[in-house]
């Protein structure tokens, strides 16, 4: 029998049959709102990132990838939070923490000098597919900021962890000795 204390979540309630979810605070709206799209993406985001740490487990990336699944998290928490109802979730730090470990992954990278495609290591692809959901998830995102104001903490986020997953599907490549992929025009 299951302690009092713990509070068991009903997986169906059957409220969104007729194609609306609530939000936390008690707000309902439409599945198809952009506010839903934004959550769905973002929710998209983290599960293709944990799809790309079953790949990191033992590697360098793997943590840090986690703390990028909270964050992600917190912030679907956030967006899902509308009005009186919000919480603020991720702060500026967070972004810092992406830019310095970017800077560090390409202290060790050699240096850019072509266009790079998707590909390499099993790791790097799927970092480069999470970088292409990111972007979506960062256009539907400023898509809700157009609606109704999403805070800039979230938005700068978002750009920089597009621009971490590149880096970071770079790096896996060279901690697995894999070339990148490189764009040649004409093939």
């Amino acid at each position: 029998m299951a302690s009092p204390h713990i509070f068991q979540m009903k997986i169906y309630t059957r409220t969104g049959d007729q194609g609306e979810t609530g939000l936390i605070g008690g707000l309902r709206v439409a599945k198809t709102s952009p506010r839903i799209n934004a959550i769905g993406d973002v929710d998209e985001l983290n599960a293709i990132i944990g799809h790309a740490r079953v790949s990191a487990q033992n590697d360098e990336l793997g943590p840090l990838l986690f703390n990028i699944q909270n964050w992600l998290f917190e912030i679907g928490a956030e967006i899902a939070s509308p009005g009186e109802a919000r919480f603020e979730t991720i702060e500026s730090e967070a972004a810092i923490h992406l830019e310095r470990s970017i800077d560090q992954m390409n202290d060790s990278l050699p240096v850019l000098t072509n266009f790079i495609l998707p590909g390499g290591a099993e790791l790097a692809s799927r970092l480069h597919m999470a970088r292409a959901v990111c972007r979506r998830a960062e256009r539907t995102v400023l898509e809700l900021n157009q609606e109704e104001p999403v805070r800039e903490q979230l938005r700068i986020f978002l750009n920089r962890l597009a621009d971490w997953l590149f880096v970071a599907a770079r790096t896996a490549n060279r901690l697995s000795d894999v070339q990148d992929v490189t764009w040649k025009r004409g093939n």
